[in-house]
């Protein structure tokens, strides 16, 4: 995968766990919560993937 591949799916976790978490929240719903936490963090470590990528140019 590349630096735009892995920043797209890191967008997309970001928003879809935020949204998870603010239903988890709205709902008291702590599993779905905690879901959304995780998966927003895994955006985050896509995120910095693909811009250790950029940085190396994709070479790694």
């Amino acid at each position: 995968m590349g630096e735009a591949t892995d920043k797209l799916k890191a967008a997309g976790n970001k928003a879809a766990g935020a949204i998870k978490e603010g239903i988890g929240k709205a709902t008291d719903n702590e599993r779905l919560e905690a879901e959304g936490k995780a998966q927003k963090a895994k955006g985050t470590a896509q995120d910095i993937a693909g811009s250790v990528k950029g940085a190396f140019g994709d070479k790694i």
